[in-house]
């Protein structure tokens, strides 16, 4: 008997136990295939001296070093060529690109002088779990990536939960990855395989990075490595879960679950963070920090934004205009660029009295969860704007055009850039997705 779901293109059912006769090929797993072949691959000339302290406390912890998938193993077999490249002094992953017909199906060209139609908006979630029958007669896409400029080079699969903190520690060729599942994986940045992970006891609220030192969040107490030294450091003082943490001249602010911002200064005599003082003021979970301008800014769970003089560290304004939780905060020059679950990204500018006030503000249909800002090659600012509709918009500043979108299997919680044009993206399924930007972007921060 012939799968009456089948034959309307909605049978999702692997293995189904009726027919499906005439079945087309499976887009999905052709791509998959193809990110196998052509995952990061190793440097024959690279040195082993770059492993880091927390590869090693894991060994000491007696917990195991994680297996990467099957298609990493063989394509690292297969192929020993480097993603970073000592004698370009960058990293070089002209190797790794993807070539699946998917991306002409968005309407990019196909390479033989025939522009693809441009078809739906949304991603076909059949595609995504390999059972759409309708191949290119589907209304709906089959691609990662909607746009120019932007293709996908790798998974890296190991966390069972969503994403919370993606760090390049400055010096290292390591990436680190932080899940809700309460580990820490390191991944070798030549082979995209995990070369350690630290299992931290609970969930990670935040990861960040400041020279050649690591902070994890998790509940009551932050974590710190030098991965340098090796010093393994443990931050007491917060009251719940530390959801965001900021480090601005010598100083880590840490946000927690109780409202509070948390700082310790580091003693670079005694390589150790001494605590310095805490803020108060929201009345909700601290989930989003950042630093610009002498200021610090926090976005809380009050659907307010409080602004710090870093000099004082007093509160010297409350900004609330937003209507939902404050997820992400980012400084771009003069600007602050706001994001929140209402459903809008807000623009703020000092006045000449020195107060802030909304100069604009872009709607969006889905509440948004995370900001990231960089300049593309031509120096153009472009705004990463990741939403729950498990898509990331790429808009170009201050027109907010967009330029591009990206598409996940859930929500994007993480962000983030490293050198030679890629980005890092993390979802709510624990995946971490490498894309290569084909112009080497930079952190607008970073200005």
């Amino acid at each position: 008997m012939v799968c009456s779901y089948w034959l309307r293109g909605r049978c999702n059912r692997n293995p189904c136990r009726f027919l499906h006769q005439e079945l087309p090929q499976n887009t999905h797993y052709q791509i998959s295939n193809q990110f196998g072949k052509n995952c990061w691959q190793r440097n024959p000339d690279s040195d082993s001296k770059s492993a880091s302290s927390l590869t090693s406390l894991d060994r000491s912890s007696g917990s195991t070093t994680p297996k990467c998938s099957s298609a990493s193993n063989q394509s690292h077999r297969n192929n020993r060529r480097g993603l970073y490249s000592d004698q370009k002094g960058e990293w070089d992953s002209t190797n790794l690109r993807c070539s699946s017909s998917s991306s002409t199906r968005a309407g990019s060209s196909s390479g033989n002088g025939i522009t693809q139609k441009v078809i739906g908006e949304r991603v076909c979630k059949y595609w995504l779990h390999g059972n759409c029958v309708e191949a290119d007669k589907c209304q709906y896409l089959h691609s990662w990536f909607k746009g120019h400029g932007v293709f996908k080079l790798a998974e890296l699969n190991g966390h069972i939960m969503a994403i919370s903190g993606i760090v390049l520690p400055s010096g290292s060729k390591k990436l680190y990855t932080a899940s809700r599942d309460g580990y820490i994986r390191v991944w070798d940045c030549h082979t995209g395989q995990c070369d350690g992970v630290v299992n931290l006891g609970g969930e990670i609220g935040s990861l960040i990075s400041a020279g050649p030192w690591v902070f994890a969040g998790i509940k009551d107490v932050v974590k710190a490595w030098n991965i340098e030294s090796c010093a393994n450091l443990s931050l007491d003082g917060p009251v719940g879960q530390i959801y965001a943490m900021v480090v601005n001249n010598d100083i880590l602010f840490a946000g927690a679950q109780n409202g509070t911002i948390h700082a310790w200064k580091a003693n670079k005599e005694t390589n150790a963070f001494e605590p310095a003082t805490t803020l108060e003021g929201h009345n909700g979970a601290v989930v989003s920090l950042t630093v610009g301008g002498g200021r610090l800014y926090s976005g809380s769970m009050d659907n307010t934004i409080r602004v710090w003089d870093l000099d004082t560290l007093q509160c010297i304004h409350t900004l609330k205009e937003h209507a939902s939780v404050v997820m992400s905060l980012v400084c771009w020059g003069p600007y602050l660029i706001s994001c929140s679950l209402d459903q809008t990204i807000k623009v703020w500018f000092a006045t000449e009295a020195g107060n802030l006030e909304v100069t604009y503000t872009h709607n969006e249909e889905h509440g948004v969860l995370t900001l990231f800002g960089m300049n593309n090659s031509e120096g153009k600012p472009i705004l990463l704007c990741s939403c729950n509709d498990n898509s990331v918009r790429l808009y170009e500043l201050p027109s907010f055009t967009e330029k591009g979108r990206i598409f996940a299997k859930e929500e994007v919680r993480e962000i983030q850039i490293g050198p030679g044009g890629l980005v890092f993206t993390g979802d709510g399924t624990g995946q971490v997705d490498v894309w290569k930007w084909q112009a080497e972007p930079t952190s607008l921060t970073s200005e």
